[in-house]
């Protein structure tokens, strides 16, 4: 098993700027590709962005290419989203999810560990 824990959520204004952060413990060995994941209200959670570990292939959604980065520590095992240039449809519960598949998913259904989530709201 995977343990994900999301931190760095919060209110902030619109065009401001955010990071997230996901530590990952446990089986960390048999991670092959980290994913973030966002569900707003009365949506279906949606894929955001995600990367590979050992090759460092990254994947963006349409939505967030050119706002967001996704970075990782492979000695901390922690992924991070930068999120910059912010707006009300940004505003979500974010996800890490983890993956044993060496591959950038963009399906819910394709990853197998997940956190439990850090809220982010934007105000106008």
């Amino acid at each position: 098993q995977v343990q994900l824990v999301e931190s760095g959520g919060g209110l902030v204004q619109a065009g401001g700027s955010l990071r997230l952060s996901c530590a990952a413990s446990g089986r960390t060995f048999s991670m092959a590709t980290m994913g973030w994941f966002r569900q707003a209200p009365g949506k279906e959670r949606e894929f955001v962005a995600g990367l590979t570990w050992s090759v460092g292939y990254i994947a963006y959604a349409d939505s967030v290419k050119g706002r967001f980065t996704i970075s990782r520590d492979n000695a901390k095992n922690t992924v991070y989203l930068q999120m910059n240039s912010v707006n009300g449809d940004d505003t979500a519960v974010y996800y890490c999810a983890a993956s044993p598949r060496l591959r950038v998913g963009l399906q819910v259904g394709e990853y197998d560990s997940w956190g439990q989530g850090t809220q982010v709201t934007v105000s106008s």
